[in-house]
C-alpha cells in the first residue's frame, strides 16, 4: 500500500473520526457528499420514487454544523435535493428515510464518543445502514476518483430545506411501539439523553405516555455531549433513580441508538439483560419468530445459558449493531442487539433504538405487573474483564510475534471454563481484551497479562 493512501474511510459503524482531522474535514466530507450524489444520480442508490433527495440529521456536537453543511454542498453539487432535519435520533432518520421515500439517509454523529470526534452513517432508502459494497464504492469515490468531472450542469444543481416537523413525526411513530391498550400512567421515570440527539424527542415520548419525567443530561450546549452522562456514564442516572424513589431510569447516548437501564435500586441493567426480558415476553406471546435471538461475541454466557432453558436459540454475531441487524434479515429473526444496549425490534425498526427498546421494556413491567428488579434478575451474569487498550495503528494480531502463543496458553489456564475474545474496536483506536470465565481472580489476571504483552 502506498504509504500516502488515505486510511480506510468505513468502520464498524460508518465514518467515524476526530473533526477537522481526516476524514472529518471539510474536504472530504464534500468528497463523501458528492460520492452519495453520485451512486443516487447514476440510480446505484435509488428509491421508490425515484427521487433524488437525502434526508440529513445529527446529534448535538458542535461540529454537526459544519459537517452537515459541507454535506449538502456535496450533495447539491451533485443535483442532489438535501433536506435537513436537525437533531434527531439515529433511527429517526431510518424512519424518515423510508416513510419520505428518500434515496438515502445520513446521520451526523460519533455515537457513543466525546464531542471532539464526529462521523457519517448512511442509510438506503429501506432504512437500513448501507450493505459493505456500497460503502466500498463510496470509499472508491472519495479515494480513488477526481468528482469535479462527474459534476451535472450548472441548471441541474440541488437545492436544501429544512423539514420543521421532523421530530413530532419521530415521537408519534416511537410511541407506537407501546401498546395502545396501556398507559405510563403512574410510573417516575429519570431520563439521561447524554446532552445528545434525543434531548427533546424522549422527554416528549414518555411524558405524552403519562410517565413522570426527571430530567438528567438534557441541557446541549455542544461540547458536553456524553460527558459523565448518558449510557457509558450511568452513575449519575443510578444515583438520581434511588434520590428520587423513581421506579425505573432509562440512560441513551449521544445519537440514541443504544439504552442502558436502571432498576428501582439503583442497579444498572445491559443490553444482555434487556434482551433477556424481552426475548422471554416475546415467546410467550408467540411474537418472537423462530424463537431465535441473535447477539454478537460480546454478549454474556449467562444470557445463552438462559435462553436454552426457555428453548430460545441463539445466534451469534461478529461486534456491531449492522451486523446484527443483517444476520436478522437473512434468517427473517424479530429481536436482536448487543451488550452495549443496541437493542433491535425489526418489526419496529431498522435498527438499534434506545427509546424503542425502553417503551418494549416498560410494556413488559406493564403487562406483568413486575419491578425493574424483578424482570431483570432473570439470569446471572457470568464474570467478565474488558480491558481497552489505545493504539496508535492496527496490525494483524496472528502477525505480532509471540501472540499465538500467549493466548493458547491462556486459554489453557481456563480449562474450558471460560473464554478469551480479542478484536479491534471498529470505532475507536483501541484493542479490546475480553475474558470470561467463574473465577474472577484468575479472569483478571489472563486479561492483564494478555493486555501487558500487547502494549509491548
Amino acid at each position: 500500500m502506498n504509504v500516502n493512501t488515505p486510511p480506510k474511510l468505513f468502520g464498524t459503524d460508518g465514518i467515524r473520526g476526530t473533526s477537522n482531522q481526516h476524514p472529518m474535514t471539510p474536504e472530504v466530507v464534500v468528497k463523501i457528499g458528492q460520492a452519495i450524489g453520485y451512486l443516487i444520480r447514476k440510480k446505484i442508490i435509488s428509491s421508490p420514487s425515484q427521487a433524488n433527495k437525502v434526508v440529513i440529521g445529527k446529534d448535538t456536537r458542535l461540529s454537526g454544523y459544519m459537517i452537515e453543511q459541507a454535506l449538502a454542498s456535496g450533495l447539491n453539487s451533485m443535483g442532489i435535493y438535501v433536506q435537513l432535519v436537525g437533531p434527531l435520533p439515529t433511527p429517526g432518520i431510518g424512519y424518515l428515510t423510508r416513510t419520505m421515500r428518500a434515496a438515502a439517509g445520513i446521520v451526523i454523529s460519533a455515537s457513543h464518543n466525546a464531542y471532539q470526534d464526529n462521523g457519517i452513517k448512511i442509510f438506503g432508502p429501506d432504512g437500513f445502514k448501507l450493505d459493505d459494497k456500497l460503502e466500498k464504492e463510496i470509499e472508491s469515490l472519495v479515494v480513488d476518483e477526481n468528482l469535479s468531472k462527474m459534476l451535472p450542469p450548472s441548471k441541474e444543481v440541488g437545492r436544501t430545506k429544512r423539514i420543521e416537523d421532523a421530530q413530532g413525526r419521530y415521537i408519534v411513530y416511537a410511541k407506537s411501539a407501546f401498546p395502545l391498550e396501556y398507559t405510563l400512567d403512574g410510573l417516575r421515570i429519570v431520563l439521561d439523553t447524554a446532552h445528545g440527539a434525543a434531548y427533546k424527542v424522549a422527554p416528549a415520548i414518555f411524558e405524552e405516555l403519562g410517565a413522570e419525567v426527571l430530567h438528567v443530561g438534557n441541557q446541549p450546549n455542544g461540547t458536553n455531549i456524553n460527558d459523565k452522562v448518558g449510557a457509558l456514564h450511568p452513575s449519575l442516572i443510578s444515583q438520581a433513580v434511588v434520590q428520587y424513589r423513581a421506579d425505573v431510569g432509562i440512560a441513551l447516548d449521544g445519537d440514541a441508538d443504544r439504552v442502558i437501564m436502571i432498576d428501582e435500586n439503583g442497579k444498572l441493567i445491559n443490553g444482555d439483560h434487556i434482551l433477556a426480558i424481552c426475548a422471554i415476553h416475546m415467546k410467550t406471546k408467540k411474537q418472537l419468530r423462530h424463537d431465535t435471538l441473535v447477539v454478537t461475541q460480546m454478549s454474556n454466557y449467562g444470557l445463552e445459558k438462559k435462553m436454552n432453558e426457555y428453548g430460545i436459540k441463539v445466534i451469534k454475531t461478529n461486534v456491531g449493531d449492522k451486523y446484527v441487524v443483517d444476520e436478522m434479515r437473512r434468517g427473517s429473526f424479530s429481536l436482536g442487539g448487543e451488550q452495549s444496549g443496541h437493542i433491535i425490534f425489526l418489526d419496529q425498526a431498522t435498527t438499534g433504538d434506545g427509546t424503542v427498546a425502553a417503551l418494549n421494556v416498560l410494556s413488559v413491567m406493564k403487562e406483568t405487573g413486575k419491578k425493574m428488579s424483578e424482570l431483570a434478575s432473570i439470569f446471572e451474569d457470568v464474570p467478565q474483564v474488558l480491558i481497552n487498550i489505545r493504539v496508535k495503528s492496527r496490525v494483524e494480531l496472528s502477525e505480532i510475534i509471540g501472540f499465538t502463543k500467549i493466548l493458547k496458553e491462556k486459554e489453557l489456564e481456563l480449562k474450558n471454563e471460560g473464554r478469551i475474545f480479542i478484536r479491534y474496536s471498529g470505532t475507536e483506536p483501541l484493542i479490546r481484551i475480553l475474558v470470561e470465565g467463574s473465577d474472577k481472580i484468575k479472569i483478571n489476571k489472563i486479561a492483564e497479562d494478555l493486555a501487558i504483552f500487547l502494549e509491548k
